[in-house]
Order: C-alpha cells, then structure tokens, then sequence
C-alpha cells in the first residue's frame, strides 16, 4: 500500500513540474481579477448579491455534516470541469478562473467593507487549501487545452504527451491532491460556516 502512494505522488510530483508555467499563469491570472474585484467591486453587483443570497438559502438549515459534503461536492464540481473541460483550448478553465478571481475579491471586498479587514482571518484557513485545488485544476485544464495541438507547451513536454498522457497523469493528480484539498477545505469551511449561524 506505501509503494502505491509513493509511486502516485512521485507521478503527480513530476506531472507539477510539467505544469508549473501554467499554475503560475492561472495563479497570476486568479490574483489579478481578484484585486479588480476587490479594488473595484462594481460589475455584476445586483447578480452577484442574487447568487449570494439563493446560496444562503441553500445552506440555512444544514447541519454541520451536510454543509462540509455541500460545499465539497460544490467545489469538486467546479473543479473537476474546470480540468476536463479545457480540452476546448482552455476556454473554460480561463473563464472559470477570471469569474471566480474577481468574485472572490468581490467578496472580500463587502465583507471587508461590513465587519473590518480581520474579517480575512476567516476565510484564510479554508482559502489556503481551497485556492491551490482551484489553481491546480484550472492550470491542468490550460494544459489540457494546449495538448491536442501536439507541440511543445510553453517549453514543456514533447510531442508524445499529447491528450491521452496529460488527462490521464491530469486525472492522477486530481485524484491524490486535489481531492484531498478540497476534502480539508469543506471541513474547516463548513466548520467555520456552522458556528457562524
């Protein structure tokens, strides 16, 4: 049972290295839409206030158990298509990380705005497991785009790591890391959400 978990992460440790250029760029990409949210917080406000309040419906009522699986599945849900399907030359992963980024700062921004800066301090431990799951799957999903072309990814791989080889070591690694975030993640945030209300 070790040499199985070794053997995967060493796969999924290299298959990282493979895809660091695109980590960084949905890294770079997640944070700049998130300072725009934050900083101007006026697109989409009456849309976004509706989502919000249509998700507090959703939750009110749920047990601490129950809220932890509904934000899991929620955010393994997001997750996973966010992977699978950049095979569109990863328009939806890009998409995915401009709406979430700017929500997000969105987000912080009101929250900031009702119950001061330390109200942070509360989305922090979720958030430092939360976000590396959405950045992986949304980086996997850019160099899921790019694979079918069958060239060099930025630099990266070669012409026999075509779709076959980057969905399959791309599912490995959502299986033993990104999973596992969001495992960690739904608990402390639906935690955190139960004693809150």
């Amino acid at each position: 049972m070790k040499d199985f978990f070794v053997n995967n992460y060493n796969k999924c440790w290299k298959f990282a290295i493979e895809c660091r250029w695109f980590f960084v760029f949905a890294f770079g990409l997640f944070a700049l839409m998130f300072l725009i949210g934050f900083a101007f917080p006026v697109f989409f406000r009456a849309e976004i206030f509706e989502m919000i309040e249509k998700l507090i419906l959703e939750i009110e009522g749920l047990g601490t158990i129950e809220l932890i699986g509904f934000i899991f599945l929620n955010n393994l849900t997001a997750s996973f298509m966010a992977f699978v399907l950049g095979i569109g030359l990863g328009v939806l992963p890009m998409i995915t990380c401009v709406i979430n980024g700017y929500l997000l700062g969105f987000v912080a921004r009101e929250a900031v705005t009702v119950d001061g800066i330390f109200v942070m301090w509360r989305i922090f431990p979720h958030g430092v497991f939360e976000l590396p799951a959405i950045i992986f799957s949304i980086g996997m999903g850019l160099r899921l785009g790019t694979s079918w072309l069958g060239v060099r990814s930025w630099g990266l791989g070669d012409k026999n790591k075509g779709m076959g080889y980057v969905f399959r070591e791309g599912l490995r690694f959502f299986v033993f890391v990104v999973v596992p975030l969001l495992v960690v993640a739904g608990i402390i945030e639906g935690v955190l959400i139960g004693f809150s209300f």
